[in-house]
C-alpha cells in the first residue's frame, strides 16, 4: 500500500483547498454586492487523480457580479425650440454645450434673437460661456457661440471664427431660411 502522504497527493491536496478556498471568496464577496445585482454562477473544478483513480471535486458558487460602485450620470436631453415650435439638433460635445445644458437644467433659456446681415439670428444668452474659437465657413442650421456669449443660427452662411455648438437637422435649408430668416425670433433651450 502505498504511503497516502506523497508530496504528489499533498500538493494535489493543497491546490483542491486553494480552489474552494477561492470559491467560498466569491461567496463572500457576491454577498457585498448590491440588492437588485444580476447573478451569474462562477464554476471552479480541479480534477483530482490519484493511485489511478479519478475523482472530480467541485466548487460552484453564485456571485453577484457589481465591481465598484459607480454613479452614471444620464445625460440630460436639450430641446430646442423656434417660437414654441421644436426643432430637431444634433448637439457638439464640447464644454460650451455643457455650460448651455448645465444653464437650460435650471429652467428654460429664452433668447431673443434678431435678424443680422441676412444670413443669420443672434441673440445674447445672458452669460459667457466657455468657447473654443475656430475659423469656420457656416451653412444653414449650423448653430454657433459668438463672442462667449451670444447665440448664433444660421439660415445662409458665413465665414468667421466661432465656436460650434450644433446643427438643425430633420429639414431643409430652404425650411430653416423660411422659419429664422423673415423675422426676428424666440429660441428657447430646456434641458430634461
Amino acid at each position: 500500500m502505498k504511503n497516502l502522504f506523497t508530496g504528489e497527493f499533498i500538493g494535489r491536496l493543497l491546490k483542491t483547498a486553494f480552489l474552494l478556498t477561492a470559491a467560498a471568496v466569491l461567496m463572500v464577496f457576491s454577498a457585498c454586492g448590491t440588492e437588485k445585482a444580476d447573478t451569474e454562477p462562477v464554476g471552479v473544478t480541479e480534477t483530482v487523480k490519484s493511485s489511478g483513480l479519478s475523482s472530480e471535486i467541485s466548487a460552484e458558487t453564485s456571485a453577484h457580479i457589481t465591481g465598484e460602485h459607480i454613479e452614471i450620470e444620464e445625460e440630460k436631453e436639450m430641446k430646442f425650440l423656434v417660437d414654441g415650435r421644436e426643432i430637431s439638433v444634433i448637439w457638439e460635445e464640447n464644454e460650451s454645450v455643457d455650460a448651455l445644458r448645465q444653464i437650460a437644467s435650471n429652467g428654460p433659456l429664452n433668447i431673443q434673437m434678431s435678424k443680422y446681415g441676412g444670413f443669420e439670428q443672434v441673440g445674447y444668452i445672458g452669460t459667457a460661456l466657455p468657447k473654443n474659437d475656430r475659423q469656420m465657413t457656416t451653412s444653414a442650421g449650423d448653430i454657433v457661440l459668438y463672442s462667449g456669449n451670444q447665440l448664433v443660427v444660421f439660415y445662409g452662411s458665413n465665414s468667421w471664427a466661432y465656436t460650434r455648438l450644433g446643427k438643425i437637422t430633420g429639414i431643409t435649408s430652404e425650411k430653416i431660411s423660411e422659419i429664422l430668416g423673415n423675422e426676428n425670433v424666440n429660441i428657447t433651450i430646456t434641458s430634461e
